[in-house]
């Protein structure tokens, strides 16, 4: 029996499938469009249950023995169906612009601290609920035939199983969701006059939901006795894929977004984490709970600085047959040797995320000089992304995040020159796991346990992690950076009233 793990992204899915003791079998992908304008930002659902039906399809016509199937979604957006789960519209995506008059309203009514305090959030348009009243006061011919509300993870969950179930960490995202008693907020829904009906019902993350329906086997080729398991929102099951399952290990997803997960062995500070714009989140382990502080701009900076400045040196990479990002490395330690750039990076180039979550900010790279060369610039764009990352540890250091090292997850964390530098900076030993995608291992984890291939979360790890290699800390390095740093806090504030 095979366990398969299907991860939908904001742009594409993919459906990874592994042996029972954990070892990765084959992945299919498939994409589908995503429509960006002044006026909205949105994803045709139509598109995107079809791209799943195929990458399942894909990996069922080579292992038709799956015998379960974890779902792991990005978060906030979601979709209104009707009885059937046929999507009644296009679906905004959390980065649509709608909703905020309606999220300023829930302000007023309820209160900022006190909506936080319920639902460990601290209210923005980006989440479900301001954009369903944006919906219901906009497009009540659209409001009135409604049924569900899905977010991806439990409309992909129906759509296989005929269930309409949630987990935990998925539900939170709308900014209805109580934390604490861990079901849907009936003041909030009250105040907002939105029925509870409406959503999917909340199980931990995990749940088997059901097994497969007739007419899903007949569309993906799963067989009917596969179980369908709500697994998470997918940086819960990359921080499960990480095997960080204490406070004493935090995840480092060096992935596109830079994002730092730590673990909380009980409820922190929702005032203090508010302040931050960080999020709390029910955990996979009852009784724990994670938190998201991140950069927009984590790998896409380094990607932005490789595909804008360093066209030329892509081709010599390739002439000489290595990365460019190997060149580029080797070019600044030819010159600078493991000295800091002297550069100061502001990551802020599609806005900045926590602490800040002003959409308004922007990059900026300061100390350039005629002799300044690309290498150098891209290691400012890598210094820039770690100091940020430092801004946000010593945030979520303040609700009593108290990480002993973490552990690294994403493309970046292949870069050794990187995840040095982040120790340095961040003071902390860093560890790279030998597989880049944590939430795909994450969520097979999960369903390997809801389908009895493992005990429980040790055995899945056993199992299915393996650590690659430890950078520690260099204590002259450290005290270098922090000398930089000292400016770098001042950046933000130095330049957004520029911008």
């Amino acid at each position: 029996m095979k366990i398969a793990g299907l991860d939908i992204g904001t742009t594409g899915c993919k459906c990874t499938v592994f042996g029972e003791t954990g070892e990765m079998l084959g992945k299919a992908y498939r994409d589908y469009p995503v429509s960006r304008s002044a006026s909205g930002h949105e994803i045709d659902v139509n598109a995107l249950r079809e791209s799943v039906f195929a990458a399942i399809g894909e990996m069922t016509a080579r292992f038709p023995d799956i015998g379960g199937i974890g779902i792991t979604s990005f978060g906030e957006t979601f979709v209104l169906t009707d009885k059937a789960g046929n999507p009644l519209d296009r679906a905004m995506l959390y980065t649509d612009p709608r909703g905020a008059e309606e999220c300023e309203e829930l302000r007023r009514k309820l209160g900022e601290l006190h909506i936080a305090e319920i639902t460990g959030l601290r209210p923005h348009e980006m989440y479900g609920l301001p954009k369903l009243l944006w919906i219901r006061k906009n497009r009540p011919d659209l409001y009135e035939r409604a049924v569900h509300a899905f977010q991806m993870e439990d409309y992909v969950v129906f759509l296989l199983s005929g269930e309409a179930v949630i987990d935990y960490s998925l539900a939170t995202r709308t900014l209805a969701f109580d934390i604490h008693r861990l079901q849907w907020s009936r003041e909030i829904l009250e105040t907002a006059g939105i029925p509870e009906k409406l959503f999917s019902r909340p199980v931990p993350s995990g749940t088997a939901a059901g097994h497969v329906t007739a007419e899903a086997a007949r569309k993906t080729g799963l067989p009917e006795s596969c179980l369908v398991v709500a697994v998470s929102q997918d940086q819960v099951a990359a921080a499960v894929g990480a095997g960080a399952f204490s406070g004493r290990i935090g995840v480092d997803g060096a992935g596109t977004v830079e994002c730092l997960t730590p673990v909380y062995d009980s409820l922190p500070n929702l005032e203090t984490m508010a302040d931050g714009f960080f999020a709390v989140v029910p955990y996979v382990i009852p009784g724990k709970y994670v938190a998201y502080a991140f950069s927009y701009t984590g790998g896409a900076l380094i990607q932005w600085c490789v595909d804008t400045l360093a066209r030329k040196e892509r081709e010599e990479a390739e002439a000489l047959g290595i990365s460019v990002y190997e060149l580029l490395e080797k070019r600044y330690a030819e010159k600078r040797g493991n000295e800091p750039s002297g550069l100061l990076v502001l990551p802020h180039f599609a806005g900045a995320a926590t602490p800040y979550m002003d959409t308004g900010s922007r990059g900026a790279i300061l100390g350039l000089t005629a002799d300044t060369e690309v290498s150098e610039i891209y290691r400012g764009c890598m210094e820039g992304v770690a100091f940020e990352m430092l801004v946000n540890y010593r945030a979520v250091g303040r609700s009593g995040a108290r990480p002993e090292k973490l552990h690294a997850t994403g493309g970046g964390a292949r870069s050794r020159v990187w995840m040095q530098m982040k120790a340095d900076i961040l003071n902390l030993p860093i560890t790279a796991l030998r597989t880049a995608e944590a939430g795909t291992v994450g969520s097979a984890m999960m369903t390997g346990i809801a389908t009895g291939s493992f005990m429980d979360l040790e055995d899945a790890a056993a199992h299915m992690i393996e650590e690659k290699e430890t950078y520690r800390p260099d204590a002259a390095m450290h005290e270098k950076y922090m000398k930089i740093f000292e400016r770098y806090e001042r950046l933000y504030r130095a330049v957004r009233p520029l911008v």
